[in-house]
């Protein structure tokens, strides 16, 4: 241990401790953390290794299909999950982001009515950064959090006010925690951001009668459900309150998940608080599993991905018909768009945002996402509309919806082409987003959008797939290779932001996962290993 702290036995903390540490690397926290590892370590390896096994199994010509051995889950008609908890009965408009002061602080006042405190995506797992937000959350809590920016501006909460809920979202069940070993060996960053939460923020939400709340990031199996289901029933009867308390929401951000959507709330149901629709990490998730097996999976350029295209509007459907169902929330899909000075570029940005949460309302969902308090009320607006003083509508069951597996793999009607300007473009976002992963920034304002680390996944994800693939460009005619990518992004690094030279590690990385013969599951794995 870098500073002396309690020693709890099987638990060694790598490296110096971030200021402040032991307010959250309490005694109960590490105890958690070491009973947590041992019961789930095993069976989390396993559920790792099926997600291999299942890729191969794609890329060998095998489909996704509603399971055969959950089918009596489905047609149970009467099973229901809990009902809503305190501070998550209306949930129309969430707002995103990650755990730093100024963020932590700008979310809580922006009107929403929840934040999720993003731990994984908008987030860089730098030591500092993963203690440093945990801190910040217990100030939060305890509505002791202030800061002042370098140009003099004080952020406070506001006092005497109703605030979001808070909701945190830990890594996935894929990241490992460098910085804390049990037995010797890494453990889950999933478990790690869960339990220094729980054991500590946590306690101080259940005194005052709202939460510890969850969203459930990347999840591809029901089983992997009920390792969470497992965890918060450890936490819960570790820590001496009752079971049912914790409440998690599971984003449906990948495609073998699509598939088990009911699977997932019946493993959570006393805990569980709904899905959401994490639509910039489902399209990550299709490119990855499918890439391999040609045009009749093949995505055009991502700007020309709409949430009307045939499968992921049968996806969005069969969220909130399975959702309703079962008495749970659906949360739609993030507004990334970032209020700019250009009058123009607003009004244009504001239209589409309106339309795309005017669908989510219409579509039955209950609440939506956007990135910047800039765009809360927009969205709160909308749902209000069809909303009404309702806090919900999941009594709007969908029964008109029918989804079939079929619908969910139907890649090929996705209308658009594969562009050298979308090649460009997702050069161009991927290295200024890894760029500012690398040095510590996990959500990242770039052409006036609020990007996490699932743009900078789809973009090297689809170059990854048109070049093993040797597509040809449709405005040029080239055919995407190895060397004609290299060859862009030496065109597209002199024309970004700051010297060129400044993105040497980040063009490394890229090339490393965008090119290379064998296909990292995550950049994130890479790019953690880079760092301290």
């Amino acid at each position: 241990m870098g500073d002396e702290m309690g020693n709890v036995s099987g638990i060694e903390i790598v490296g110096d401790l971030p200021e402040r540490a032991e307010e959250v690397l309490t005694e109960p926290a590490q105890e958690l953390i070491v009973e947590l590892h041992r019961m789930l370590a095993g069976r989390r390896a396993e559920a790792l290794a099926a997600r291999e096994k299942r890729v191969a199994d794609l890329a060998a010509g095998g489909t996704l299909d509603f399971l055969a051995e959950t089918a009596d889950v489905r047609a149970d008609e009467t099973w229901q999950v809990a009902a809503p908890a305190p501070g998550l009965v209306d949930r129309r408009v969430e707002i995103t982001g990650p755990t730093d002061k100024k963020m932590t602080i700008n979310a809580l006042n922006a009107g929403a009515k929840v934040w999720l405190a993003d731990q994984e995506d908008a987030n860089t797992p730098h030591w500092s950064s993963v203690i440093g937000g945990q801190v910040n959350l217990l100030d939060a809590i305890n509505r002791s959090i202030d800061f002042t920016a370098e140009n003099g501006k004080s952020y406070a909460l506001k006092p005497d006010e109703e605030l979001a809920t808070i909701v945190v979202r830990p890594r996935g069940w894929h990241l490992d925690e460098k910085h804390i070993l049990v037995d010797g060996e890494p453990t889950s960053g999933a478990l790690v951001d869960f339990a220094l939460f729980v054991a500590t923020a946590g306690l101080r939400q259940i005194e005052k009668g709202q939460g510890p709340y969850f969203y459930l990031p990347k999840m591809e199996h029901y089983l992997e459900a009920r390792m969470w289901n497992d965890a918060f029933n450890l936490a819960s009867d570790t820590l001496g309150f009752a079971r049912g308390t914790i409440r998690a929401t599971c984003l449906i951000e990948t495609i073998p998940a699509a598939f088990q959507m009911e699977e997932i709330l019946y493993e959570l149901r006393e805990h569980s608080a709904g899905l959401n629709a994490g639509r910039w990490d489902y399209l990550f998730s299709v490119i990855k599993n499918f890439r391999t097996r040609g045009k009749e999976f093949l995505l055009p350029d991502r700007n020309a991905i709409t949430m009307t295209v045939p499968f992921m509007r049968a996806y969005t459907e069969l969220l909130v018909r399975s959702c309703h169902k079962r008495g749970a929330h659906a949360i739609g899909g993030m507004a990334a768009f970032i209020p700019s000075k250009d009058e123009q570029v607003n009004a244009a940005a504001y239209e589409k945002v309106r339309a795309d949460k005017s669908r989510e309302a219409g579509d039955g969902f209950d609440g939506s996402w956007v990135a910047h308090p800039g765009m809360v009320d927009t969205c709160r607006e909308v749902f209000t509309e069809v909303l009404g003083e309702r806090p919900n509508q999941i009594d709007n069951k969908r029964e008109d919806v029918s989804v079939t597996a079929a619908d969910l793999l139907d890649i090929a009607a996705t209308p658009g082409e594969v562009t050298e300007e979308g090649l460009r473009n997702n050069i161009d976002v991927a290295l200024q987003y890894l760029r500012a992963w690398l040095g510590g920034l996990g959500a990242v304002g770039i052409h006036n959008l609020m990007e996490d680390a699932a743009t900078a996944e789809i973009s090297r994800s689809q170059i990854w797939q048109w070049l093993h693939n040797e597509i040809e460009l449709a405005d040029t005619h080239r055919v995407v290779t190895a060397d004609l990518v290299e060859q862009l992004v030496a065109e597209v690094v002199p024309t970004l932001p700051g010297e060129p030279s400044d993105y040497d590690d980040a063009k490394s990385l890229f090339l490393e996962v965008a090119v290379s013969d064998e296909y990292a599951d995550f950049l994130t794995v890479p790019a953690y290993e880079r760092m301290a």
